[in-house]
């Protein structure tokens, strides 16, 4: 309110203002307050104080606009990282190390295909564990980025509730001062309407 009388001092106390302009002033009030607190408004603050403004909804599903973007080659090399990295995973590598080391060493009389030192098998494995290192870190990646976004989703939602939360304390500060401004009335039309005993 004391914006809106320093920009217009005309304006009586008791005075209509239209809800665009208490939400416009409302909106300028949100900037003065970041700006005092951080210095500078960023584009990410200046969309929460217009929200605000236009009691807009900040929150949005991360997962599915980051799904939605996602290339078939990204949505593989996850699928693999995911497997990878899965106990399905460990117990079946398990299963068939145990089964390659098994059939070559009972064939190892009878001309087994990768003898005892198994030189095939480490290659093989060298081979696995060069191929899963890159995807796993492009899943990474693409998590590590996933992450940002939901953390400045997560800020955006914060900062408007932190700024709603300011606003409705002011509103009930103001609403309790008005109380006690017409208890105080109250009681002193009741003083004055007490007869003044001799």
């Amino acid at each position: 309110m004391e914006r809106i009388l320093k920009d217009h001092p005309d304006l009586a106390q008791d005075a209509l203002i239209a809800r665009s302009e208490v939400a416009r002033y409302r909106a300028l009030y949100v900037e003065d307050l970041l700006r005092a607190e951080v210095g500078e408004i960023t584009e990410l603050e200046r969309r929460v104080a217009d929200s605000l403004t236009t009691h807009e909804m900040l929150s949005e599903n991360v997962e599915q606009g980051y799904e939605d973007r996602r290339t078939p080659g990204e949505r593989l090399s996850d699928r693999l990282a995911s497997f990878g990295g899965s106990w399905m995973f460990i117990v079946g590598f398990c299963v068939a190390l145990a089964i390659w080391i098994a059939f070559n060493v009972a064939t190892s009389d009878h001309g087994a295909f990768d003898p005892y030192p198994f030189i095939l098998l480490n290659l093989i494995l060298s081979c696995v564990a060069a191929f899963q290192a890159p995807i796993i870190m492009m899943s990474q990646k693409r998590q590590e980025a996933k992450d940002r976004l939901r953390s400045l989703n997560d800020y955006q939602i914060n900062l408007k509730a932190e700024l709603e939360i300011r606003h409705l304390h002011e509103k009930m500060d103001h609403l309790i001062n008005k109380q006690w401004q017409r208890l105080a009335e109250i009681q002193q039309v009741q003083l004055d309407l007490e007869p003044v005993v001799p």
